[in-house]
């Protein structure tokens, strides 16, 4: 047996590791960011009728450029964002990592430089890599925020191809400004993705830059069905976007990637799209819950947007991890010195992350921080 060092793999994927959350045996599993409820059971009727009727086609190739879907999910985008969202607009793939994937195959690559405001979704220098695209660190106050001022100039200094702008960030959880993003793009020559994965689970108040995109061709908004609409195994990611940059996408995307079965379920899906987000309040509800329970546990968490809460102060974070895992709860590592990230799911998992982290917090006082 060989191994990747017998491989004449490519020298900036040498060392690194693939992506991936530790799937260890669990009671409760929070590790991942998924939506914890089921599909309504009217939309699996109607499922299977629409899985049906596309696997009667099989035999021929699909929609290479998702037509009916693109328009669907231009619909709802104007919908909830209050902005009109064209079909030409919108572009869909397998999950929004391949959607990101296709941008920077079409603006990143060698002698192109890709700029992302770290610790954020580890997947954006991966993908990075992939298309050989070289990475740059942006910079992040302390609290994890974005400085506007200091980022525009990093950008200035820089000059990337592409800029990544995770809002909520992953795995922090904060919405950013949209007056930082306008600031970022500004300073930008190329192309500005905001990564909108879990834009649904904003708090009130906070815009989507989806609001952004007019008058601005270089602009990006992505977003996915696996997080909100809780579909994670469908994988069908989207964006919004400039029309000239979805015929961009056109150039460098696979024939036929988005595979008949996929847009139909698609379809089917945002037909339900409010009994899908029903679920986003009570999954909301669980993550205030848990921001407002851990002062009363000696810790803290950075004020969080999405379905999930950074939290901590630990003086040892794996550990901590451990115990909770001791404890039958899986819960995400990051790698941030101090910190670890729990998925908001139902209110008994909810209920048995507490119980657990309470015991944890108690027993291992002397690793925890100030």
């Amino acid at each position: 047996m060989g191994s990747l060092e017998d491989l004449p793999l490519r020298p900036e994927l040498r060392g690194r590791t693939p992506y991936g959350a530790p799937q260890v045996p669990a009671r409760y599993r929070l590790n991942t960011n998924e939506n914890p409820h089921p599909l309504p059971d009217e939309l699996l009727v109607d499922l299977g009728a629409a899985l049906g009727h596309a696997a009667l086609d099989l035999n021929r190739y699909p929609d290479r450029d998702a037509v009916a879907l693109r328009a669907d999910l231009a619909a709802y985008l104007s919908r909830t964002s209050g902005e009109a969202v064209e079909p030409a607009q919108v572009w869909a793939a397998n999950g929004s990592n391949e959607v990101l994937q296709q941008v920077l195959q079409a603006f990143g690559g060698a002698d192109r430089t890709a700029l992302g405001f770290t610790p954020s979704y580890s997947m954006h220098p991966l993908i990075s890599a992939g298309t050989g695209t070289a990475w740059v660190d942006g910079h992040r106050r302390a609290d994890f925020t974005i400085d506007a001022v200091a980022a525009a100039a990093q950008v200035r200094e820089v000059a990337p191809d592409v800029v990544f702008v995770t809002s909520p960030n992953n795995p922090t959880g904060t919405a950013v400004a949209l007056e930082t993003i306008t600031d970022i793009y500004d300073a930008s020559s190329g192309v500005v993705v905001v990564d909108e994965a879990y834009a649904e689970f904003a708090r009130a108040g906070t815009p989507s830059a989806l609001t952004l995109l007019p008058g601005r061709p270089r602009l990006v908004v992505s977003r996915t069905m696996s997080k909100a609409f809780g579909m994670a195994g469908l994988r069908l990611g989207y964006l919004a976007a400039d029309p000239a940059v979805v015929d961009a996408l056109q150039l460098v995307r696979l024939p036929y990637h988005l595979s008949s079965l996929t847009q139909a379920a698609a379809c089917a899906a945002l037909a339900h799209t409010d009994a899908l987000l029903a679920t986003v309040d009570a999954v909301k509800a669980q993550r205030d819950r848990i921001v407002e329970t851990l002062p009363s546990i000696g810790l803290t968490s950075v004020p969080s947007d999405a379905n999930f809460v950074l939290f901590g102060r630990f003086g040892d974070a794996s550990a901590a991890w451990q115990a909770l895992l001791d404890h039958g709860v899986l819960v995400r590592d990051v790698g941030l010195p101090g910190w670890l990230r729990v998925t908001a799911g139902t209110a008994a998992e909810t209920d048995a992350f507490l119980t657990a982290l309470g015991e944890v917090a108690r027993d291992h006082r002397t690793s925890l921080g100030d």
